[in-house]
């Protein structure tokens, strides 16, 4: 799934080609596509028309469009393959469009919701008092938001006794960060991944964090991580920072710190990456 880089890539593209348009119609071509939004395909392109989106946001891995004129939100959901396409109304339908949503300007161009294996979506929510959907309102600051709180994370990770790994996967915790960027902020901090959080102390849990905020932040550079064509921007652009990957993926290639052979170890029905020389295994106390 998309992490934080891929999605943010995905809201300055939708800033700039998105925001402070009003929609005038929508249309859904696959009831799956709004499964979230219960009340179903009708009340969702009813209750769009006529309203302006506003700057869209982005908490972590979750994204959505403002209704500046309503107290709302449109929470995207990417899911496996999920893509918000900016295309020319001419422009041939997708195989797997599932949403179109045209604006009433002179602009040619319409947002789409392509998705292929239909496990993501488009849904409408109230907002919270801090202008987030509700049912996301749980959710942890993420390590760019200039808010997130480095202290209370460390206090957190402490508390949480948990291994390093699944805390920086926990979304009450911290949000945005998945399988890909905890792999590769691990190696750069010469973690292993099953390191428990109890004994992190702060200068430990801040290099951490500044691992993190600089891997996501490369990755941003870049476009994000794109290992086939589903995750790309709103252009249909895929990223490239897979070719700049130290750990995700590199399971048999040289540590490129010490040469040692990365292994790759199944972890919470995914994998983890890791180099044995630079990320011992920690001891098991007796």
């Amino acid at each position: 799934m998309p992490e934080l880089p891929e999605v943010e890539v995905v809201r300055r593209g939708l800033e700039r080609w998105v925001a402070q348009r009003t929609v005038a119609e929508a249309e859904v071509l696959h009831p799956r596509a709004v499964r979230r939004h219960v009340a179903g395909a009708d009340d969702f392109t009813h209750r769009l028309k006529g309203h302006r989106v506003g700057v869209p946001m982005r908490r972590g891995k979750y994204l959505w469009l403002p209704l500046e004129d309503a107290n709302q939100s449109i929470l995207a959901h990417l899911g496996m393959s999920g893509q918000l396409l900016v295309q020319p109304h001419e422009a041939a339908d997708e195989k797997h469009l599932r949403i179109r949503v045209r604006f009433a300007d002179d602009l040619d161009t319409e947002l789409r919701f392509v998705d292929q294996r239909t496990f993501g979506g488009l849904s409408l929510h109230d907002n919270t008092e801090d202008g987030l959907p509700d049912v996301i309102a749980h959710i942890a600051r993420d390590p760019l938001d200039p808010l997130f709180d480095d202290e209370a994370f460390h206090q957190a990770l402490r508390r949480k006794r948990s291994t390093i790994k699944r805390a920086l996967l926990d979304q009450s915790l911290i949000s945005g960060v998945g399988n890909i960027y905890a792999d590769e902020a691990l190696w750069r901090a010469r973690l292993h991944y099953e390191r428990p959080t109890a004994g992190f102390t702060r200068p430990r849990t801040t290099e951490l964090l500044g691992h993190v905020r600089d891997v996501m932040n490369a990755a941003l550079a870049v476009g994000g991580t794109s290992f086939d064509s589903l995750y790309v921007n709103v252009n249909g652009e895929s990223g490239y920072f897979d070719r700049s990957l130290d750990a995700y993926g590199r399971e048999g290639l040289p540590c490129k710190r010490c040469g040692t052979p990365m292994r790759r170890r199944p972890w919470m029905n995914r994998s983890s990456y890791f180099c044995p020389k630079c990320q011992r295994v920690p001891r098991v106390s007796s």
